[in-house]
């Protein structure tokens, strides 16, 4: 960690932590998710969506193959695991785990190809809003599923 409490580790290739500030203000909390300037998103967004996870619920395994994710945690607290896959990745079979919640907020990218699932501590729900740079589209998803407990992906998500 640097005197700027910055955190750096070995990521996952094609993944950023956009670490992002909470402003205090007279009557709250503002913070932003998003700014064009961050230089975070290749591509125009297209699609926002929130998500809401009960206490304990566990999300996993899933990716997509065209379209990237920017994960920003807005409630309670997510423990959020990757995987690459991608066997042309310089970082082919890596994992990383993060914690994200709201008091330490950063945005999360994955590119595609990297295997995520999402694990809720604590004993509120959780919730994040994640967004996209390609629609998702009904007749031909974009979604590749696996079940939490995978052989192909060398990590359990301990119990809570």
């Amino acid at each position: 960690m640097s005197r700027n409490w910055d955190v750096s580790s070995d990521r996952i290739a094609g993944t950023e932590l956009r670490d992002v500030r909470n402003i205090i203000t007279g009557n709250g909390i503002t913070t932003e998710l998003f700014r064009q300037d961050w230089g975070v998103v290749d591509a125009e967004v297209v699609q926002i969506i929130h998500v809401s996870l009960r206490p304990g619920a566990l999300s996993a395994w899933h990716k997509h193959e065209r379209q990237t994710d920017h994960i920003f945690v807005v409630g309670g607290h997510l423990r959020t695991a990757l995987y690459d896959g991608r066997e042309d990745s310089p970082t082919y079979q890596m994992v990383n785990v993060h914690h994200q919640s709201r008091e330490r907020p950063f945005l999360l990218i994955l590119p595609p190809g990297v295997w995520h699932g999402l694990q809720v501590l604590g004993n509120e729900t959780a919730s994040f809003v994640n967004f996209f740079d390609h629609q998702y589209r009904y007749d031909d998803p974009d979604e590749w599923r696996l079940p939490s407990d995978t052989d192909e992906i060398p990590y359990r998500f301990p119990a809570v």
